[in-house]
């Protein structure tokens, strides 16, 4: 009897040690994000490559993920433009922008998790393909929001003559490993 339940305690620890080797964390500090808009005088995307995105592979998913932004990472090429947008999400007061998931699976799917802009967290449901190659994997998002909704009012210049609109379209590319 007792050889059996020495037997069963060896089998479990088995179990939870090789559960453990198989899941992966994965990293990334170059994911590309792009915002791209509106205005009344024409279309307008800013871009940052220095995002971050991490989680935690098991099986055909990914948990914990996690992806954080600095605002001002974000450029248009039009410097008053970037200056405008910056003021519009409070990049000095709130610095980060921030998603968060439980879990996204491999494959193209809809990854549900908290997007954080300025104070305001709201859950939102993302349209994801993940893909894996080796010991890498790529996470392609893309998530069309209201800045309203995240406490962001669309920025405007030249006296109010120049407007953006209120949705803006934000894609991201993690390839992580």
């Amino acid at each position: 009897m007792k050889n059996l339940v020495n037997f069963k305690t060896l089998v479990l620890a088995f179990g939870l040690f090789s559960g453990l080797v198989a899941a992966q964390k994965i990293t990334s500090n170059n994911v590309k994000t792009t915002v791209a808009g509106t205005s009344t005088l024409h279309a307008w995307t800013m871009t940052s490559t220095t995002g971050s995105f991490s989680g935690t592979v098991s099986g055909n998913t990914i948990q914990d993920v996690n992806y954080k932004l600095v605002s001002k990472t974000l450029k248009s090429g039009k410097g008053p433009m970037d200056t405008n947008a910056y003021k519009a999400v409070q990049a000095d007061k709130f610095p980060n922008i921030t998603f968060t998931a439980t879990s996204v699976n491999m494959g193209k799917g809809t990854m549900t998790g908290k997007l954080t802009v300025t104070n305001v967290t709201k859950t939102i449901s993302v349209p994801v393909n993940v893909t894996k190659s080796g010991d890498t994997y790529t996470v392609w998002g893309q998530a069309n929001i209201k800045m309203t909704d995240y406490g962001v009012t669309p920025p405007a210049f030249m006296m109010n003559t120049v407007k953006t609109g209120n949705e803006i379209t934000i894609t991201v590319n993690a390839v992580a490993k």
